[in-house]
């Protein structure tokens, strides 16, 4: 209804039902574009690989068990890697699609806006864990935020939906947890206190821990590959070429040595301890041990020598976060070819390989920086707490609690630099901000962060003019 100089005017009822719900209308066009764009799909190393499990069923647990048997259960729903492009296409798209209609007016416009930026959609047309993780999260967020910030009851079929995909999302990377737990708690009504989610947080993240490779091992069927030794073999070698310290690190020596000389160590990615021939000769008494055993060789280095683990991980953050480095650091762009298979896997047409192109330009930018997206969830975060509660206010808190807790997870367990670790993160970052955007919200926090930006974008940007630029092959850089 609207009045103006003593008129009244009702405005028809379909109108307004449309223009609040129009968002749940344009996913579905979206989506479809997206799919033709990507059809059928484009699978990666680690895609061939699941793909290849779940043709054979014989699983592992290197990448998500639980990824190689959703692939299992779809394939006979379409050839190759299509169905799995369907499912992170639609929770994507229909994920974005439910956050804008309940966030409503120019707010809606401005999530879709943020869904179809290059680097994020481009990430999206993989089909990959990381692509399926950012679905499952989209949809899981949405189905609250569609009734929550209505004011309205989510239904009991939504909510066994929320869990549901949750629960996808968090057994699809060991670290996901880090991203979904905040999300949930948060989310969740009750407890109300913030000391009582971060409670509950902490209780249900090693709950997770516990409870994650039971299911990998058990229903899932996956065998053990040592995955989750990597990080301990990675930490550990770092602080060895630091320090020459055998004792400390469990390697002999002349292992310490051949790592040296063999550069083995790498800020960019712990991969050529795992695929370099010396490399690995160097850490195979290392990779002989118990888990367990590593972790705690781990923790007696680090309290050992801080230090030198500090200046490691801070070398690592600096490389995965995409800050000081050198023009064109490796792993931003998303690939627009399919990895070489002999499972039948093909190519998109030249449509997606265009985007991917523009997807990996804007990625050189600072909107493919993962530090400047983490600046501004922290700046959301302090002006939300700030902020009487509502709906929107507890939506966007989530949202960039859940970004900030991931992104600071990448300071102790990360092994790889890509860009596509960061994608829930950088995305949550930005949907808080896009449903803040028409809010009066505290400058103080915006303040800040915007001078935080500056500097760290000015000094990027200085870093990749002045820094050499490193080798562009894979191969080339595990040397």
């Amino acid at each position: 209804m609207t009045e103006t100089k003593g008129a009244t005017y009702h405005l028809p009822s379909g109108f307004s039902s449309f223009s609040q719900n129009w968002p749940l209308i344009a996913w579905a066009p979206l989506f479809i574009l997206s799919l033709v764009l990507f059809w059928p799909g484009i699978v990666t190393y680690d895609g061939v690989d699941q793909y290849q499990q779940a043709l054979s069923g014989v699983f592992d647990d290197w990448h998500a068990p639980v990824m190689a048997r959703m692939w299992q259960l779809l394939i006979p729903l379409g050839p190759k890697a299509a169905p799995m492009l369907v499912l992170q296409l639609a929770t994507y798209w229909f994920g974005l699609g439910l956050l804008a209609a309940g966030a409503g007016g120019r707010r809606a416009f401005a999530i879709l806006v943020v869904g179809a930026l290059p680097p994020f959609l481009g990430w999206q047309g993989i089909v990959l864990k990381d692509g399926q993780m950012v679905g499952a999260l989209l949809t899981a967020t949405g189905l609250v935020a569609y009734w929550r910030l209505r004011g309205r009851a989510i239904p009991i079929p939504a909510l066994l939906g929320v869990a549901l995909f949750m629960a996808y999302a968090t057994l699809l990377r060991a670290n996901a947890l880090f991203s979904t737990i905040p999300l949930a708690v948060l989310l969740a009504p009750v407890p109300r206190s913030l000391w009582g989610k971060f409670g509950t947080i902490a209780i249900a993240t090693l709950a997770v821990l516990a409870v994650s490779p039971v299911i990998n091992h058990g229903p899932l069927g996956a065998s053990r590959s040592g995955i989750e030794k990597v990080e301990a073999i990675y930490d550990l070698s770092a602080i060895a070429v630091r320090t020459d310290d055998a004792e400390a690190t469990g390697l002999s020596p002349s292992a310490i040595a051949a790592i040296k000389a063999q550069h083995c160590v790498k800020s960019l990615f712990w991969d050529p301890l795992g695929e370099v021939m010396p490399c690995k000769a160097a850490v195979k008494s290392l990779d002989a041990e118990s888990s367990v055993s590593l972790y705690l060789q781990l923790a007696s280095a680090v309290m050992r020598h801080p230090v030198p683990y500090i200046t490691h991980r801070l070398a690592h953050l600096n490389s995965t976060e995409r800050w000081l480095v050198p023009l064109h650091w490796p792993f931003a762009a998303p690939p627009f070819e399919v990895e070489p298979n002999a499972l039948g896997l093909g190519n998109p047409g030249r449509a997606a390989a265009i985007w991917q192109r523009l997807a990996g330009y804007v990625a050189e930018t600072p909107l493919g920086w993962p530090i400047v997206w983490i600046i501004v969830a922290i700046s959301g975060l302090v002006a939300a707490l700030d902020r009487a509660p509502d709906a929107t206010r507890e939506m966007a808190l989530a949202l960039f609690a859940s970004a900030v807790a991931q992104e600071a997870s990448f300071g102790f367990l990360s092994i790889a630099s890509d860009l596509r670790y960061h994608l829930w993160p950088m995305l949550a970052a930005a949907l808080g901000s896009a449903l803040i955007s028409d809010k009066r919200w505290s400058r103080g926090p915006w303040v800040c962060g915007m001078i935080a930006l500056i500097i760290v974008v000015t000094a990027g940007i200085a870093a990749r003019i002045i820094l050499p630029q490193v080798p562009t092959t894979y191969s080339a850089l595990l040397v």
